[in-house]
């Protein structure tokens, strides 16, 4: 029985000792050494890199204002300790780990820069005559380190960029502001007694329209709007207010709409007894089924004499540019006929009233508003 339980502690103590030599085996090391120049001066700041035989990085360091470098957790294997100086130089240098801590001890740059790939002994260096094709390629280790770090630096440049276009194109929008506020609203109501509103219908009934505006929300009478246009801004004129300037920046005044010529010019508007048309009530404007738009009025002769080829002159503002176009129509009055033989029946006698009307086709386009000049000639 003695012998037997001496058999059992020799046993036990034998597993023992291989299980403590296999954990002792697997546990990690530390790497460590120092970077020097050729005068033998510690490099500060290096990074100093530890690949496995696949070229992956395993670990990194970088160095003390003494040159020093520790790699701790290394597990046991075979490895390249990378590292590059710049000017100083690179090394490249294979590293075991096994049982104990890798004390690499002063490692000179200058001394180890690679530059070319060492053709070993065996292998002949060739000649002119020989082949390149007996010489193997040795790839650099490091190459997918760089390749990552140069396709991150990428990413991180396109996302700036994208997010400074977008930075540019908020900018302009706020300068479009900046010039017209009244571009941000899609109406221009036009009241009965002469006001114009500008902003955006939020609601609309029978009797009244809810009206957003710079100075809030508005509840306007239906009975009180003549009409109600788009507020159509020109992309290509805009202008453009630079940031620094935008304090003491006033918008320039609104363009004066070009009013048509008379096309009598000895007229003598002094003269009591000369002929003065003008319009009598309001210009009445609606929409048919085409889409055209028609305008329909009628001008009185409170002048003491006949006036002829009495006409209306429209003036339609197109856009806050001051584009405008001119569309002409004349008043179908009495009928006329002059020495010369021509025949008018656009004639107004002293107190006589006539209609006219005016038919905007649809291709003409839409319109922020208009005015209108009448006009007649006079004979004896």
């Amino acid at each position: 029985m003695a012998k037997k339980s001496i058999l059992n502690k020799v046993f036990i103590g034998v597993l023992i000792t291989l299980f403590s030599s296999v954990l002792f085996a697997q546990k990690p090391r530390t790497v460590s050494g120092t970077l020097i120049n050729s005068d033998g001066d510690g490099l500060k700041g290096i990074t100093v890199l530890l690949l496995s035989e696949d070229g992956t990085e395993a670990n990194r360091d970088e160095t003390s204002k003494k040159g020093d470098f520790k790699l701790k957790k290394v597990p046991p294997g075979n490895y390249t300790l990378e590292a590059d100086g710049g000017e100083a130089g690179k090394v490249s240098s294979p590293v075991e780990v096994s049982k104990k801590n890798v004390k690499l001890g002063d490692i000179s740059l200058a001394n180890e820069v690679v530059d070319t790939p060492k053709v070993p002994e065996s292998i002949e260096v060739p000649t002119q005559d020989s082949t390149p094709d007996a010489i193997a390629f040795q790839p650099d280790a490091g190459k997918d380190y760089i390749l990552n770090e140069l396709s991150f630096e990428i990413k991180k440049m396109t996302a700036e960029l994208k997010y400074l276009n977008e930075e540019i194109e908020n900018l302009k929008a706020l300068s479009k502001m900046w010039v017209n506020p009244l571009a941000i609203y899609s109406k221009e109501i036009i009241m009965k007694n002469g006001s114009t509103v500008f902003g955006k219908i939020v609601y609309q009934d029978e009797e009244s329209i809810k009206v957003e505006s710079l100075v809030g929300y508005l509840i306007i009478n239906r009975q009180d709007v003549v009409r109600i246009v788009d507020n159509v801004v020109t992309e290509e004129q805009a202008e453009y207010v630079p940031e620094q300037v935008r304090d003491s920046y006033t918008p320039p005044p609104m363009p004066k709409l070009a009013e048509p010529q008379y096309t009598s010019s000895e007229r003598e508007t002094s003269n009591k007894y000369s002929a003065n048309c003008v319009l009598m009530g309001n210009i009445s404007e609606k929409k048919d089924a085409q889409g055209n738009i028609v305008f329909n009025g009628e001008i009185k002769n409170i002048g003491g004499r006949r006036s002829d080829f009495v006409k209306v002159d429209f003036v339609f503002r197109k856009n806050w540019s001051g584009e405008t176009k001119t569309l002409t129509t004349f008043v179908r009055g009495g009928y006329h006929t002059f020495d010369s033989g021509i025949t008018t029946d656009a004639t107004l006698l002293p107190g006589a009233t006539g209609a006219f009307e005016l038919y905007v086709p649809h291709d003409f386009g839409s319109f922020i508003g208009y005015s209108y000049v009448v006009d007649w000639e006079e004979y004896e």
